[in-house]
């Protein structure tokens, strides 16, 4: 079942990107007077296709990994002279790039269309609050504490934990020290000066709370038992759904990351658990099983914990008036197209692992987590998507719009078209670049696997 909600959610999510994408050329080839001559979701072969009342062929082809809008040009194939007026190519170069940067436009205006709709239903946030601290790590030397709310990074703000998680990551990289403003029990505001070196640089995948050294603030959670894995030692033993684990080898156990560890420094050995199940006491053995974790053999049983209740003084909610989460749409938006920008410079100059690329199978993974996870997680997850194909569309590659945006510029100053042979080159290095990260993208997605 979860495959099939993985399949189904990253066709609507890639459906959605890609029309959206192309519907963008599409529309301003329209106004600019351009007669087009397909509309295609998807390459290769159409399995539906119908032709409106201007001529276009609006087609849904076999292979979804992309899409394209075809123009009347003569530079693929003769067009008549009663018709060149609505060729591509006879169009002024100021047309030509409207249209092409509509594409990435019509995404970067889709992401903030959901981020307006995600701050408008308004989003429920777990405050940002500081729990253990490492000793001797950049977060105890810069002063932090339990019990801290993180406030601001770098001056930026931090309502919740995906405001800090996002503040840290577009510090890739840094060295000195990071600014970190704090408010206490009492409401007194401290700052926090953090020394970091090269901040995260090539961690794959990133961990920026464990490389300051300290963790999120978490309610103590009960050594319940939520789900247990089919086939797992946890089912094999006897555990089920709402299990109480009571004691292991008759230590009492009275939280779950007390159990997590214990379990985790038995791999192999049976342990004795006593647990409480319908108001009565029994005892189990498991043998919990090997596996690899960050090079280092653990145990673990393939039981899950139950659901977690967190304290109403430790939640808030987000949510703004129309105008509001306008504005609040515009600066995600501009905040995520900085992020992903950064990155990709970041990547080139080697301070981020190229492992952290991902291509359709991470994508896949990731759109039916954020599925099942609830209407905020996929719209975020859809609205970063879409900036993230905006931005990769304007790089100055041939092949992609960016580079098609660079011919045209040049046009522009120069008062004369890049010929057709340096077109052709810079075509041919476009697709090979363009095939090599995805390649990349693949291999990476299938060892995260």
């Amino acid at each position: 079942m979860g495959i099939l909600q993985n399949i189904l959610a990253v066709i609507v999510v890639l459906g959605l990107l890609i029309t959206i994408h192309e519907f963008g050329h599409f529309w301003v080839a329209r106004r600019c007077g351009i007669r087009v001559l397909r509309f295609s979701v998807g390459f290769g072969k159409p399995l539906i296709s119908r032709v409106d009342r201007h001529g276009t062929e609006f087609a849904l082809a076999a292979i979804p990994l992309g899409g394209y809008v075809r123009m009347l040009d003569e530079r693929e194939g003769p067009v008549a002279a009663s018709e060149q007026h609505l060729a591509f190519n006879r169009q002024h170069v100021l047309k030509r790039i409207a249209v092409v940067a509509a594409g990435p436009l019509a995404n970067f205006i889709l992401a903030v269309a959901a981020y307006w709709l995600m701050f408008m239903v308004g989003t429920t946030a777990i405050v940002p609050m500081v729990g253990e601290v490492s000793p001797d790590s950049p977060a105890a030397r810069g002063g932090l504490q339990s019990g801290q709310e993180i406030v601001s990074i770098q001056g930026r703000q931090t309502p919740d934990w995906s405001g800090v998680n996002l503040a840290l990551v577009a510090e890739i990289g840094t060295s000195g020290y990071l600014k970190v403003s704090t408010r206490d029990a009492q409401g007194r505001l401290e700052e926090h000066q953090l020394p970091v070196e090269r901040f995260m640089a090539r961690q794959d995948p990133p961990e920026p709370l464990g490389t300051l050294g300290f963790t999120p603030w978490r309610p103590a959670v009960a050594p319940v038992i939520g789900q247990v894995l089919d086939d797992s030692p946890a089912a094999r033993g006897g555990l089920q759904s709402g299990d109480r684990i009571k004691a292991v080898d008759g230590q009492p156990v009275s939280q779950w990351e007390a159990l997590v560890s214990r379990v985790q420094q038995s791999a192999g050995t049976p342990l004795e658990m006593r647990i409480e199940r319908d108001g009565r006491d029994m005892m189990l053995t498991i043998t919990p099983e090997t596996r690899q974790q960050d090079g280092v053999a653990t145990g673990f049983m393939g039981a899950g914990v139950g659901s977690v209740s967190w304290p109403s003084e430790y939640q808030r909610t987000l949510s703004w008036g129309p105008l509001g989460a306008m504005g609040q749409a515009f600066s995600r938006t501009g905040e995520m197209t900085s992020l992903t920008i950064g990155s990709i410079g970041k990547m080139i100059t080697g301070l981020i692992s190229p492992s952290n690329l991902s291509g359709p199978i991470t994508i896949a993974r990731v759109a039916g987590d954020s599925a099942r996870s609830g209407f905020e997680t996929f719209i975020s997850f859809l609205a970063y998507l879409s900036i993230s194909l905006g931005v990769l569309n304007l790089l100055p590659v041939p092949v992609l719009d960016g580079g098609h945006l660079v011919y045209y510029i040049i046009e522009l100053v120069r008062g004369r078209p890049v010929s057709d042979r340096v077109q052709a080159f810079g075509l041919r290095i476009g697709m090979a670049l363009v095939a090599s990260l995805m390649l990349m993208a693949f291999y990476f997605d299938i060892m995260r696997l």
